[in-house]
């Protein structure tokens, strides 16, 4: 009989707990934002998109049925206007603080200044960092000399292949890499396109499944402790020992290059800063698997797009461009007088954000109103690239891929303030110069030489976009291309 009661007594406290509940989502001031009347009360259905890799097509779904605000959760909004880009992530400075989802980044346990929390750590931490990639010092000969040397590797990797096709997806994260860890720790940096240890190294970090298992452990870490065994045998647990070694190692070499971040955390450590030893490795680890996945995934997207039968005018024009300026032999021409080549890299960005994610932020204690929304304190707020460069009034037709629509001059200053590709404000990547120096010298050293046409293996459903919230790898992971030299050459 006790027992019996008990029961019953469990069973009422729940129902009561229950109804109390419901009230509460009733009454939330986010009960009048637009969105499937489920996420007033659960985050469930946003968490599964996230685990099946599908939380960016997820979202911005939601987007094309409910608008510019969307309800995502019973305390999570997103939004694809330039007035909530402006709010969430510009207002004083910075935008609102992170929130705890940048968990998900810290490296060896330590917090980066892209996974740290809030506006002032961000801002002490980036005062270290920012004058190395200020676009003057990435734009000096010994940095830029750098780049120019890797994308000539990349293109004798291409010409190796000889008439057969060759897997871009796998040099370009090559070249990616390469490009970023000469800028991180120059002369420590890898050779990935051309030695097989650094490439394998390289292949940890690209070929990484783990988003699935630190999910899991950022959301429900008792869970993940308690059956981690079985956890893992579902979903990869990050293992990326050559270049966690490689990054403890190159952090430590003595004497870098001075245009190097290294040099200049080296020197912010001996005038008795707050980075250690494991902090500068963490740093350099993270800034390395940024800037391959970004620049790597963008590029492949890009080169694939640029190869097919319906984007084949857009490479013509630009090898046009490329060969009136004759920059074919001349690795010195700067990148100003090459409006084509800037609206390709403009609208590969658009099209295919190397990071589509949303990127989420807490709001304000004292609440914040929001595309005319009343949201509450501590609520998560977000814009996603991927929906913010699909917002039809600022690009029509925003699912084709139209370089052309870079060259008009009605609507330029709308389609510029809205791009996402490297979120904005304070916060927004400070890696952005250098990952445009990056794309735009391939992309001229290619296509100044080749015409490129896709391998008739390859099919779309291996060129899907892989969501893999920082970063958006082809599903297949790999691109096969022809690369056929021009028959008219610069002289």
């Amino acid at each position: 009989m006790i027992l019996f009661l008990s029961f019953q007594q469990c069973a009422a406290w729940f129902v009561v707990l229950a109804l109390i509940y419901l009230g509460l989502c009733l009454a939330s001031p986010l009960r009048k934002v637009p969105g499937p009347w489920y996420t007033g009360f659960t985050v469930l259905i946003l968490r599964w998109h996230e685990l099946r890799a599908n939380r960016t097509r997820y979202v911005h779904s939601l987007h094309a049925k409910y608008g510019p605000v969307v309800r995502l959760g019973p305390a999570e909004v997103s939004f694809t206007s330039y007035e909530a880009i402006k709010e969430i992530y510009c207002s004083r400075g910075s935008g609102y603080d992170k929130s705890e989802f940048y968990d998900l980044f810290r490296v060896f346990g330590r917090r980066t200044m892209f996974s740290t929390l809030y506006k002032e750590e961000h801002a002490k931490r980036k005062r270290v960092f920012a004058d190395r990639y200020a676009n003057s010092n990435i734009m000096k000969p010994a940095s830029l000399g750098g780049i120019q040397e890797r994308s000539r590797r990349f293109i004798q990797c291409c010409e190796a292949s000889g008439t057969g096709s060759h897997d871009i997806f796998m040099s370009l994260h090559a070249y990616a890499c390469d490009c970023a860890t000469y800028h991180l720790f120059d002369p420590y940096g890898t050779n990935c396109l051309q030695d097989e240890a650094d490439m394998e190294m390289m292949s940890q970090i690209t070929g990484d499944d783990s988003l699935q298992n630190r999910l899991i452990q950022h959301y429900s870490p008792t869970l993940h402790r308690m059956l981690s065994g079985i956890v893992d045998l579902f979903a990869e647990p990050r293992a990326t020992p050559l270049a966690d070694n490689f990054a403890m190692a190159a952090a430590r070499g003595p004497e870098p290059s001075p245009f190097t971040l290294l040099s200049r955390m080296q020197e912010k450590s001996a005038a008795g800063s707050h980075l250690d030893q494991l902090d500068m490795a963490a740093e350099v680890m993270d800034h390395m698997v940024a800037g391959i996945d970004t620049t790597g995934d963008g590029l492949c997207f890009l080169m694939w797009e640029l190869s097919q039968p319906r984007s084949f005018s857009f490479q013509e024009e630009l090898q046009r461009e490329l060969r009136a300026q004759c920059v074919a032999d001349d690795a010195h021409t700067g990148f100003d007088n090459l409006p084509f080549l800037d609206a390709v890299v403009q609208e590969g960005l658009r099209c295919f954000p190397p990071i589509p994610m949303s990127l989420p932020r807490r709001v304000p204690a004292d609440g914040r109103t929001i595309d005319g929304y009343d949201i509450p304190g501590s609520t998560v707020v977000s814009c996603q690239p991927f929906s913010v460069h699909r917002v039809h009034d600022v690009f029509p037709d925003p699912d084709t891929f139209n370089p052309e629509r870079w060259c008009e001059a009605e609507g330029d200053a709308e389609r510029k303030r809205v791009m996402f590709a490297f979120s904005n404000g304070g916060r927004g990547c400070v890696g952005k110069h250098l990952a445009l120096v990056e794309m735009k010298t391939l992309l001229r050293d290619v296509y100044s030489r080749y015409t490129t046409l896709p391998c008739d293996t390859m099919t779309a459903e291996s060129m899907a976009m892989d969501d893999h919230l920082i970063s958006s790898r082809p599903l297949g992971k790999k691109c096969l291309l022809r690369f056929i030299p021009l028959s008219e050459k610069h002289e």
